[in-house]
């Protein structure tokens, strides 16, 4: 069987890897990048090296420096970074801040090498960002990827819709050059045939749609050619450029098609099948002198507050279950996990019957990674940030699988 050269970017902890090695050995990463700028010690890079070694083709260094040494591939993937496109930053900057830009390393990577297929993944507010130009960021990589001879498959997936323990919402891109099959085959039935090609292989025919079968759509659509989007140069475009996208869309040939799809939804696994259930640590019960704060950080308010010029505004926003639901899948994990806030999960320990923050164990499992993953010598809290920062393993497990079937 043919083996499918495999190229991992902002590796991370090696999700990606981790969740195409268990489709299939045949899925075999050749080469790996690995950089946090904002950090001295290189923590996930060292979990990485731990797992699956220290290789020359493992590489900790800056996108824009290792790129030179990419070699050719057959499949790229990344979860490339997503700060500036995050809902929880506020004035996100999209694909123009300082991490959003890093998809201008990826594009140079496929102007040069061309790999048969690109799977990527990024947060669910991609698909419209930013705020003030919804649609702009997502279009413009559309168009670097046309320009280049791919169709696209996107999908916005909820990991719980699927049956697993997190309401983790994330945008997943597939993208397949015009050398491939799949391309060839999509291409002739929707010259022969148009949009109804383009909506069957948004619910049935498309690689998303065998990885996560959907029941049925809304009738809210848009439809436009890639070509009546573009303007005279990028800087134009992000003055410019809007476009209302939906949770799953297509591009071929330059036409976009989108829709609002609902998934066959899988029962989700619960919260407390994800705990631990021996003892845990002291030090992640919530201590008595911390309790006014996560009393006030998880519940509703309403209250004046002064802006940095001296102007005051009303801030309003609802309570947070606290503590959190153990026959429910969790909330989002995101990288403050177990810091005294709002977004932190707090749950009531089935043997001590006190309040606790998640044990990094746990966040493990909610990403579908095996116990003790990022237990490589990195800082506690760094095993947290790691996991704020993941992706839900199982989730590529399933791509990879259609995927085999494509080479």
């Amino acid at each position: 069987m043919e083996t499918i050269r495999t190229v991992e970017l902002f590796a991370g902890v090696g999700g990606f890897r981790l969740g195409l090695e268990s489709a299939s050995d045949r899925f075999k990463v050749i080469w790996a990048n690995q950089w946090e700028p904002s950090m001295r010690e290189q923590y996930a890079f060292e979990c990485y090296t731990a797992h699956f070694g220290s290789q020359k083709y493992h590489v900790c260094q800056d996108i824009a420096k290792a790129k030179i040494n990419v070699p050719d591939h057959d499949l790229l993937v990344g979860g490339f970074p997503c700060q500036d496109y995050s809902v929880m930053k506020k004035n996100s900057a999209g694909i123009e801040g300082a991490k959003g830009a890093l998809w201008w390393q990826i594009d140079d990577i496929l102007r040069e090498k061309r790999p048969r297929y690109v799977l990527l993944e990024n947060v669910d507010r991609l698909i419209r960002s930013p705020a003030k130009q919804p649609g702009r960021d997502f279009s413009i990589i559309l168009r670097c990827l046309y320009e280049k001879g791919y169709a696209v498959e996107w999908r916005v997936i909820n990991a719980a819709e699927y049956g697993y323990a997190q309401r983790r919402r994330r945008t997943f891109i597939i993208a397949y050059h015009d050398q491939t099959e799949i391309f060839r085959n999509f291409a002739e039935v929707v010259c022969a045939q148009g949009l109804k090609s383009m909506h069957k292989h948004i619910m049935e025919n498309g690689i998303l749609a065998k990885a996560f079968p959907v029941q049925s759509h809304s009738r809210s659509y848009v439809e436009n050619w890639i070509d009546e989007l573009e303007y005279a140069d990028i800087s134009t475009v992000s003055r410019n450029q809007r476009v209302y996208l939906y949770n799953a869309g297509v591009m071929m040939n330059g036409r976009i098609y989108s829709v609002d799809v609902t998934p066959q939804r899988i029962e989700a696994t619960p919260l407390k099948d994800m705990l631990e259930t021996g003892p845990v640590d002291e030090h992640y019960f919530l201590r008595t002198e911390d309790m006014p704060r996560w009393t006030y950080s998880k519940g509703a308010k309403r209250e004046k507050r002064q802006r940095r010029d001296g102007s005051q505004y009303c801030f309003s926003e609802g309570s947070v279950q606290f503590p959190e639901s153990l026959d429910k899948p969790s909330r989002t994990m995101l990288t403050s996990e177990s810091q005294v806030g709002r977004t932190s999960h707090v749950v009531r320990d089935p043997m001590a019957g006190r309040l606790r923050v998640l044990t990094p164990v746990e966040c493990e499992r909610l990403n579908g990674f095996p116990d003790g993953w990022t237990d490589t010598g990195m800082p506690e809290r760094m095993r947290y940030f790691c996991m704020g920062n993941a992706l839900v393993v199982p989730l590529v497990k399933r791509i990879g699988r259609v995927l085999l079937s494509e080479f």
